[in-house]
């Protein structure tokens, strides 16, 4: 079994559910007492947070950096970003490392050919939502990806931040997000991913008029599948 490193605390609270998906997944498929190897570095996300406020990405960049190379060092035969967000520096992480990465974008795709999906809305935070980084990478395998407007970002980022992040769910948050799925169905999507790994933590499928992708789960179940490959 190839060992999977995991760079979280972005925040902490996404990044239990990828220990625990990826453990459940090994333990289903090996049974018995079987669970997978993992390293975890878990950065400071208050670090980090006033870092993306001040657009000052090249310092995340060396922090995500330092993280992956010390997984690698420790061992890790494959690394993963455990937040949506932060794969907007995902190239130049991966060019200081010899061990191969997964992208959450990419993973995500593979799933959506899957189940034959073409026209995605995203929910993220703002800077997955506007810039091109993560939307880029389904854009080039013929995707048409679907953001909501400018006042529903400012709602979906804000829940993101101010609650999900700090491990607060309202029902008035799951409300509004619902009501923004609809809107972008409205508007012709046919799924839609859930591209913040704290989303999950908030919307179910019993929440959305559209069939969910929750890319905690894809993004560790990709690990899971890679580690027993």
């Amino acid at each position: 079994m190839k060992t999977i490193g995991l760079i979280g605390g972005m925040s902490w609270e996404s990044t239990i559910p990828y220990y625990k998906i990826i453990n459940e997944y090994v333990g289903k498929e090996l049974g018995g007492l079987h669970n997978a190897r993992i390293i975890l570095y878990s950065v400071e996300f208050g670090e980090l947070e006033k870092y993306m406020s001040a657009g000052e990405w090249n310092k995340i960049e060396n922090v995500l950096s330092d993280a992956a190379v010390k997984l690698q060092n420790a061992g890790a035969d494959v690394v993963l970003i455990c937040t949506n967000t932060m794969h907007k520096m995902f190239p130049q992480i991966q060019d200081k490392l010899t061990v191969p990465m997964i992208h959450i974008a990419d993973a995500t795709g593979d799933e959506l050919e899957r189940h034959g999906k073409h026209k995605v809305a995203l929910l993220g935070t703002k800077y997955t939502m506007t810039e091109d980084f993560y939307k880029s990478r389904l854009i080039k395998r013929g995707f048409e990806v679907i953001i909501p407007d400018e006042d529903d970002i400012k709602i979906v980022n804000d829940v993101i931040f101010d609650e999900l992040c700090c491990g607060i769910v309202k029902e008035s948050s799951r409300e509004a997000y619902s009501r923004i799925i609809t809107k972008l169905k409205d508007k012709g999507a046919d799924s839609v991913i859930l591209g913040c790994t704290e989303i999950g933590i908030l919307i179910r499928q019993e929440d959305s008029v559209l069939p969910i992708f929750d890319t905690t789960v894809i993004h560790a179940e990709s690990a899971a599948r890679f580690a027993l490959s």
